[in-house]
C-alpha cells in the first residue's frame, strides 16, 4: 500500500494506491462530522469518508462529472484516514479542530 497525503497546486493532496485499488481526491478542507469526513473544493463537498457497518469499515466517497454516475466509492484503511486528518489538521486545513477530536474518538 502506497500513501501520498501533501500539498499539491495550492490543494491538498490525498492518494491511496493499493494491487486492487487507487484511491485520490484534491481537496482544500475537510469538514468532520460525528462519523464523516466530508471533502471540500472551492466551497463544494466533492467527496466524504464514511463508516460502514458502524466502525468496522471505512469507505471513501467521490462524486463525479460523468452522466449517470452520481459517485465512486471504495473501501480505504482507518491509518489512511487518519493521515489525511492529521495532516489537515496540521495545515491548518479542517473546518473545525474539536469536531477533528470528536470524529478521531469516535472513527479512529
Amino acid at each position: 500500500m502506497e500513501t501520498l497525503v501533501a500539498e499539491h497546486d495550492g490543494h491538498m493532496l490525498a492518494r491511496l494506491e493499493t494491487a486492487d485499488r487507487v484511491f485520490e481526491v484534491s481537496f482544500d478542507a475537510v469538514e468532520p462530522t460525528d462519523v464523516t469526513l466530508g471533502f471540500l473544493r472551492d466551497g463544494e463537498r466533492v467527496g466524504s469518508i464514511y463508516n460502514d457497518d458502524g466502525t468496522d469499515r471505512t469507505m471513501a466517497r467521490l462524486t463525479t462529472g460523468r452522466d449517470g454516475t452520481d459517485f465512486i466509492g471504495v473501501e480505504v484503511p482507518k491509518e489512511f484516514v487518519a493521515e489525511i486528518l492529521e495532516t489537515a489538521v496540521e495545515s491548518g486545513r479542517v473546518t473545525d479542530e474539536t469536531d477533528a477530536e470528536g470524529y478521531r474518538m469516535r472513527v479512529l
